[in-house]
């Protein structure tokens, strides 16, 4: 239990710099391949959208690298039970603030994401 949290922020840390990059491929990598991104969609419904969707768009969609802004990423908070865990963690993706819960499986003995719900604002 004691590797669990360093394992986790290590998977943050990737999630993170994926995030700054847009790079779906880093993405991938910590996203279990049936995992799905939710989110309160445009019409004010819920919104799920596949892991291997989401990645599309990730592919298309200009980095914050790119334009060299500042990294504002943050774990807020980890909780472990067994092979479940829950990473609240906020970041910087201009011109939004997103907060994201990531639900994770330790599947194999490698940590995965499973499930993003999102939030972001202006």
């Amino acid at each position: 239990m004691d590797t669990d949290a360093p394992a986790l922020r290590a998977l943050a840390q990737t999630y993170f710099d994926a995030a700054y990059e847009m790079d779906a491929e880093k993405f991938a990598s910590i996203f279990h391949p049936s995992s799905s991104v939710t989110k309160v969609a445009e019409d004010g419904n819920v919104g799920v959208t596949p892991i291997a969707s989401w990645l599309t768009v990730v592919r298309n969609t200009k980095a914050p690298k790119q334009f060299a802004s500042e990294r504002e990423d943050q774990i807020m908070s980890i909780d472990v039970e067994n092979e479940l865990a829950l990473l609240k963690v906020k970041l910087r993706i201009p011109p939004r603030s997103v907060t994201d819960l990531l639900s994770c499986l330790k599947v194999n003995g490698t940590w995965k994401i499973v499930q993003k719900v999102m939030t972001s604002k202006r």
